[in-house]
């Protein structure tokens, strides 16, 4: 039987690899007929993206800008948690310079040799690659300033052990700033129940409250979900077609129930 965390290996993975194959973007990256995704499109600045590696670029397939929103100082240790083809860790490794040091975790091999070359292309030194889940954070304890992550954090079936990971991980009065899909009503069983929209960001989602209770359970202080995109039923359809559900039958209160999100939170001093 194919596991959920199968399914995100292989599907990452195949992104990675046609990514330094072809040189060019996934169906996830780039326009679908003309349309951006409502998720994954234009999340970042030229002024970001003109700076780290184009195949950087393509395999982003977060759904937001941690390293906008993160506030990051020189000299500070980051992490990312699922950290794809190394765009967010390498904009980070500029953020906190040569004094700082920015970690990249990810448990597929092809997306880590993909980052890895990105790491070369742009000459970044203070930058570190590591395999590994993000339900087991290969750090020792209190070793992190900022955790950042983008949409990964969703695909967790384990969202509980993730949040005390990070918790563990990062120093006092670190700071958790991650991007994620969460979302704002009930979610149709159909939906939960679809592996490859798990997959996509989707199904995965925990409600915005449901967000703050782990957060607080995992010891996490001044905790904030500041919505970044709504999405709007037509949005939904785009991708929920894709995964084979009649959209004829979705639900109307499935519009606005899910959003992107910058999530909050500080570890206590």
């Amino acid at each position: 039987m194919t596991t959920l965390q199968d399914a995100i290996k292989e599907k990452y993975g195949s992104i990675a690899r046609e990514i330094r194959a072809t040189g060019k973007g996934s169906c996830c990256s780039t326009p679908r007929a003309g349309n951006p995704d409502p998720i994954t499109s234009n999340l970042y600045e030229s002024d970001q993206t003109g700076v780290i590696p184009e195949s950087a670029v393509l395999a982003s397939l977060g759904c937001g800008n941690p390293t906008l929103l993160a506030e990051l100082h020189e000299g500070e240790t980051v992490l990312d948690l699922g950290a794809g083809g190394g765009i967010d860790v390498l904009l980070s490794a500029r953020r906190v310079g040569p004094a700082g040091k920015a970690y990249g975790l990810d448990m597929t091999d092809d997306m880590l040799e993909l980052a890895r070359e990105n790491q070369r292309k742009a000459g970044a030194t203070n930058v570190e690659f590591l395999k590994g889940e993000i339900e087991n954070i290969p750090l020792p304890d209190n070793s992190v300033d900022v955790i950042i992550s983008n949409c990964v954090i969703n695909l967790s079936a384990d969202k509980p052990r993730v949040l005390r990971e990070a918790f563990r991980v990062l120093k006092p009065g670190g700071r958790f700033a991650v991007s994620d899909v969460v979302s704002r009503g009930e979610v149709p069983a159909e939906i939960r129940r679809n592996v490859e929209l798990w997959v996509g960001c989707v199904a995965g989602a925990l409600h915005e409250n449901e967000y703050r209770d782990l957060l607080a359970k995992a010891g996490f202080e001044s905790i904030g979900v500041e919505p970044t995109r709504v999405y709007a039923l037509e949005d939904a359809c785009s991708f929920l077609s894709e995964a084979g559900i009649d959209v004829e039958s979705i639900p109307a209160d499935v519009d606005g129930a899910f959003m992107s999100a910058f999530i909050r939170a500080t570890k206590p001093r």
